[in-house]
């Protein structure tokens, strides 16, 4: 299998530096960043570039695009910057022929693997889903297939893909692998794997202990481990799915300048440093990731085809829904 590892993924090439000019004006961003997370990541942009004036908007990414898309249809897109969860979202705006390349963007220290080939969008942190284990939890898991044995029979849960977009995207990319590949899924269905709610639901069963294991995003596992949940993040060997939380420009964007400078101050390493002090795993592999997070050395990604993904999401949803009898 194909595997790449945080700290040995290519790095993004350099482009020439672009916009050598102050940036000033009106900068419209919609993002399903955090209320908190998204304050944040303006005020160090603003610090960074005092000349631009900020509008933000956030929302879940299933409010965001419907606004965006109303906009378009009426013909007025306000927005000049999406910051979205997932680069699915992004990859039908880029089908629709909404996003605009912008392949003069400085990518830093940014592995090139985590965004758009085209550069359409840009990933810009690392948002895994692993497994939150108890530490009660009658099998240590090492491997995502450690949870066929019998010994984890009945006791693991994931989160509906039909409401988590990083479940979603765990089950694509899982789908995808060979070595693992549908095979694998209908093994987990068939020992037990319970579908139900959303991240936080399933944190709440593992660390309640009425589940051994969960399938989580990083973050939120180590959360509440450092909270005192008896509880421990595990990143399997075989690989993990990841979501970027890319950032991308709108063929539309009416403050181009601006627009261009906020994807470079987020993969810059002020901006990456800043995705780790909000307790993220960041990009750029020179960056230190919060206290808690395993070694992004040990760390390796499920290689991951963003664009057979968005053709075939729908497909692959249906066919884990009738799978697990939903």
């Amino acid at each position: 299998m194909l595997r790449r590892t945080l700290l040995g993924a290519a790095a993004g090439a350099l482009a020439a530096p672009a916009l050598a000019q102050r940036v000033s004006g009106t900068l419209v961003l919609y993002t399903s960043q955090l209320q908190e997370d998204a304050a944040g990541t303006v005020e160090a942009f603003r610090a960074a570039h005092p000349g631009v004036q900020v509008e933000w908007i956030r929302g879940g990414t299933n409010q965001i695009l419907p606004r965006l898309r109303a906009e378009i249809a009426a013909g007025s897109p306000r927005a000049d910057v999406l910051l979205l969860a997932d680069s699915l979202s992004l990859e039908g705006l880029k089908a629709e022929g909404r996003l605009r390349p912008t392949p003069e963007a400085d990518t830093g220290n940014t592995p090139a693997a985590i965004h758009d080939a085209e550069r359409m969008f840009f990933g810009t942190k690392l948002i895994t889903t692993g497994l939150a284990v108890n530490r009660r939890a009658p099998l240590q898991p090492r491997r995502w297939a450690d949870l066929t044995r019998p010994e984890a029979r009945n006791l693991a849960a994931m989160p509906s893909p039909r409401v988590s977009g990083a479940a979603a995207v765990h089950i694509q990319a899982v789908a995808q692998q060979p070595g693992l590949g549908w095979p694998h899924l209908e093994a987990l269905v068939r020992n037990g794997l319970q579908v139900r709610g959303n991240n936080g639901a399933v944190m709440q069963a593992v660390a309640g202990a009425e589940r051994a294991y969960g399938f989580v995003i990083d973050y939120l596992a180590i959360r509440e481990a450092e909270r005192g949940a008896p509880i421990r993040f595990v990143a399997p060997e075989e690989g993990l799915a990841a979501i970027t939380q890319p950032v991308a420009i709108l063929n539309t964007a009416r403050n181009l300048p601006a627009a261009i400078a906020f994807v470079e101050f987020l993969l810059s390493r002020a901006g990456q440093d800043l995705a780790a002090r909000q307790g993220f795993l960041p990009a750029d592999p020179r960056v230190a990731p919060p206290p808690g997070f395993p070694d992004p050395a040990s760390v390796r990604l499920f290689p991951f085809d963003t664009a057979r993904a968005a053709a075939e999401g729908e497909a692959v949803l249906r066919r884990f829904d009738a799978l697990v009898g939903a």
